[in-house]
């Protein structure tokens, strides 16, 4: 049986392929790639998100909609989801990205994921890329629990030293690499009791921070 195209894997079908195109081609390949597009898909999902989650959880205040907005459209959500729909599989990318694992970089998949929501805004209108984003987000949003928001792992990794008197984590910035433009971040989070250090890459030194820190939660409460 042959894979399924990544039309199928989106439930979308474009009018303009070359908007798919161009949404799953990194810069990497050469222009047009999908930088605007994810420029355009980023406040569109920001706008959806928020009008979804003030619909479901209409006593929750301002700040809790805001923490929970931020978890459901950070990287590591967008990279799950990207994984979810075999995007890699699918990216035009240059050759120096793709003999570096380009393909399997959360940066790249969660950037061509909003860059595909841009697209299909332009293809088909707002209520298409609504539609399908909510589409896309049906479980993260059922799982949501009112009045109580995901805390970010940074946050939950102090909280849990916090509660059993231990020191706060540290972290170290290990490497910085790529162009100014496209930075990629090597983070390391020390804990003195017990002793652990995990290492965390991400796209800013908070989303690298961010990763390492959720390593060590699970390593520390599996």
């Amino acid at each position: 049986m042959a894979e399924p195209s990544i039309a199928d894997r989106l439930g979308y079908r474009f009018a303009d392929p070359a908007l798919l195109r161009n949404a799953l081609t990194h810069r990497s390949f050469g222009t047009p790639n999908n930088e605007r597009l994810e420029f355009l898909g980023d406040g569109i999902l920001d706008f959806v998100i928020a009008s979804l989650l003030y619909q479901r959880f209409p006593e929750l205040p301002e700040g809790d909609l805001s923490r929970l907005r931020a978890n459901l459209v950070r990287q590591d959500t967008l990279h799950q989801l990207a994984k979810s729909l075999d995007l890699g599989q699918s990216l035009r990318l240059g050759e120096g990205e793709l003999r570096s694992g380009g393909a399997e970089r959360p940066s790249i998949l969660a950037d061509a994921l909003e860059a595909i929501l841009g697209a299909i805004y332009l293809d088909g209108g707002f209520e298409k890329a609504a539609g399908f984003i909510e589409r896309l987000y049906t479980q993260e949003i059922a799982a949501l629990k009112p009045g109580s928001p995901k805390k970010d792992p940074k946050t939950s990794l102090q909280e849990w030293l916090q509660g059993r008197k231990k020191a706060l984590p540290q972290y170290e910035l290990l490497e910085t690499s790529g162009a100014s433009h496209e930075q990629h971040f090597t983070v390391a989070c020390h804990i003195q009791n017990p002793t652990l250090r995990t290492v965390g890459q991400g796209s800013s030194r908070r989303i690298a921070e961010q990763a390492a820190a959720e390593l060590a939660l699970k390593a520390l409460n599996p």
